[in-house]
């Protein structure tokens, strides 16, 4: 079973964290990820920053343009995590955008992920059809779970296609729009997460965008098994350096 199946089947709400890999600076990414697991996180979504980030707010897109400048790649995120399962149990996925990957080489890709223990994969404009024909077999040969993402606007037959070649959890984007925090969640949005809920989906369903402290984390795992910070938590690296991202996961716990 893999890591995330694992994790899933834990009787808790799940806290997942994105950041970016090479941000702050280059050879951050293995310490941020080392401190997040020591504070309590269940899961890790490492950015792989791309220069067209089209689903990102201007946070995510900040931090991407800097971990580029910086010297991030593909080649230089998997040299970094070569040894990240000698330090880190806990379940790690690669969220970025299909065009790095495709350069590199789709099987090539999942086949370092493998090596080095990432344990899925987010690519937000890989369809899912496309997924489904061409790169299925070549994911699960691998033992990679490919997370989908949903939206408000997704029709039910596309989500219940979706769950049926799912195998890990659905990514349950809070609203049409980009990442980046929002102050709550309102009655549309909540009667989207009831409905989504109410379909008795066989995969676990774990919401993000607009996730950014204890209130939304609370809403959002009032109807989902887990929820992820992405934004915020780039935000209090930004200004607060990763030395104190204890203090910014307890505050979401509380």
């Amino acid at each position: 079973m893999n890591r995330i199946q694992h994790k899933l089947n834990e009787d808790k709400k799940l806290l997942s964290i994105y950041f970016t890999a090479g941000y702050p600076n280059l050879n951050d990414t293995v310490a941020i990820i080392q401190d997040l697991e020591k504070s309590g996180v269940d899961m890790i979504e490492i950015g792989l920053p791309f220069s067209d980030p089209l689903a990102d707010g201007p946070t995510i897109q900040a931090s991407s343009t800097q971990a580029l400048k910086n010297g991030m790649t593909t080649e230089v995120l998997f040299k970094q995590l070569e040894d990240i399962r000698k330090s880190v149990s806990i379940p790690l996925i690669i969220m970025g955008y299909f065009n790095p990957i495709l350069q590199f080489g789709v099987e090539a890709f999942c086949k370092k992920c493998n090596e080095i223990g990432i344990d899925g994969l987010i690519i937000p404009d890989l369809p899912v059809d496309v997924y489904h024909e061409h790169y299925k077999s070549i994911f699960e040969s691998y033992e990679l779970i490919n997370v989908f993402l949903i939206t408000p606007q997704t029709s039910e037959k596309r989500i219940r296609f979706i769950d049926s070649i799912s195998n890990g959890f659905i990514y349950m984007v809070s609203s049409a729009s980009v990442t980046g925090s929002k102050t709550g969640f309102g009655d549309k949005q909540t009667q989207y997460f009831e409905r989504i809920k109410n379909m008795n989906l066989k995969n676990p369903q774990v919401i993000g965008f607009g996730i950014s402290n204890k209130e939304t984390f609370t809403q959002a795992t009032t109807y989902a098994k887990g929820a992820i910070i992405g934004s915020a938590f780039i935000k209090h690296i930004t200004n607060n350096g990763f030395e104190t991202i204890d203090e910014f996961t307890k505050q979401i716990r509380i």
